[in-house]
């Protein structure tokens, strides 16, 4: 299912994977986060023949162990799901029979995705109410002694906010999902330590070309904070009735 601000790869009802230009990948996951040098991870890739065998190739060849896979994966899977389901993401088309090149892992029903996205949302409005902090580049305020010590976590986060990076570039110089960079960074607005942008009106989507498939320009402006999951069960209930 192609959506505004993702992909969400499903199987007999179930989701599978899912992409997001907002969400680091697994590949960057498991090279950038160090557990993958770039030269095993492109190993991988040019000894798979056809679409699916990354991740048979990684387990088999001893790279990562059946439960260190599963894990990236539905981490990345969620993390992507988050946005690509997000508020004002609305699907694009399907394509029968698309499968992700990293290969099966672990199914997810939709109904935990939904649980997840939904838990998500509340948590990241918990921390500080204010989305606009998820899409902007992070700037830091002047220190002010009044402000609680930061983590190692946050530290890393502080260290690479400089006024012209977003959020997600963040995460993806770290290797971290995105969305634990985003509760990092509501919780530096919450604490002071990172501006809080006023909001602003989100500029209207440009219309792609017939047959295109491209990430619209409206994407890094897109809010989340509160995900559109009736798509997803909808798709579901779709699915079922044709089988």
């Amino acid at each position: 299912m192609l959506c505004d601000a993702g992909i969400v790869y499903l199987s007999e009802g179930r989701v599978v994977h899912a992409e997001s230009p907002v969400a680091p990948g697994i590949d960057v996951l498991l090279t950038t986060g160090g557990r993958l040098t770039a030269d095993t991870w492109r190993e991988a890739v040019g000894h798979t023949d056809g679409p699916g065998g990354v991740g048979r190739f990684l387990v088999d060849s001893g790279r990562l162990s059946d439960a260190e896979l599963e894990i990236c994966h539905l981490g990345a899977l969620f993390d992507a799901a988050y946005f690509a389901l997000g508020t004002g993401s609305g699907p694009r088309g399907f394509q029968r029979g698309a499968a992700h090149w990293l290969g099966p892992v672990r199914p997810v029903d939709a109904d935990a995705v939904e649980r997840e996205t939904r838990r998500r949302a509340r948590l990241l409005d918990d921390l500080w109410p204010c989305p606009q902090v998820d899409t902007v580049p992070v700037v830091l305020r002047r220190p002010d002694p009044r402000c609680p010590a930061v983590t190692r976590r946050q530290r890393a986060v502080l260290e690479l906010a400089d006024g012209v990076r977003t959020p997600a570039e963040i995460a993806r110089a770290l290797g971290r999902p995105a969305f634990h960079t985003l509760i990092d960074i509501r919780r530096l607005a919450a604490t002071g330590h990172v501006e809080t942008p006023r909001p602003q009106a989100t500029a209207p989507a440009r219309s792609p070309g017939p047959g295109a498939v491209v990430w619209p320009d409206t994407v890094p402006g897109t809010v989340f904070a509160d995900p559109c999951v009736d798509l997803l069960r909808r798709l579901r209930d779709a699915l079922e009735a044709t089988l």
